[in-house]
């Protein structure tokens, strides 16, 4: 079952470029990863260091095989530098499950 993870990140003001490069950078290592659909990312429109990234994938053990590869943690390593806080994660089904 596809799903999708919502990964939210609130950073330190003046980091904007360097926040855009290691998402890209980021975004590029998961494409290359079993199960990986598609992302994309999303500002708040309000406050600009609020971001939230949306990735779909086919099911969660191949999520959990990406927030767990070393590349993502070596990305992880460089942004949490400019974080506030750290990173928010939520894992949706795609679709619902009903009572029958």
């Amino acid at each position: 079952m596809a799903i999708k993870v919502l990964i939210k990140r609130k950073f330190k003001t003046g980091n904007l470029n360097q926040v855009s490069q290691l998402l890209n950078r980021a975004r590029y290592s998961a494409m290359g990863m079993k199960g990986y659909i598609s992302s994309e990312t999303l500002t708040d429109l309000r406050d600009p260091h609020r971001i939230v990234v949306a990735s779909m994938w086919h099911s969660i053990e191949d999520w959990n095989n990406w927030k767990t590869n070393p590349s993502r943690s070596e990305f992880m390593g460089e942004m949490e530098k400019i974080m506030v806080g750290p990173e928010e994660m939520e894992a949706y089904a795609m679709g619902m499950k009903t009572d029958a």
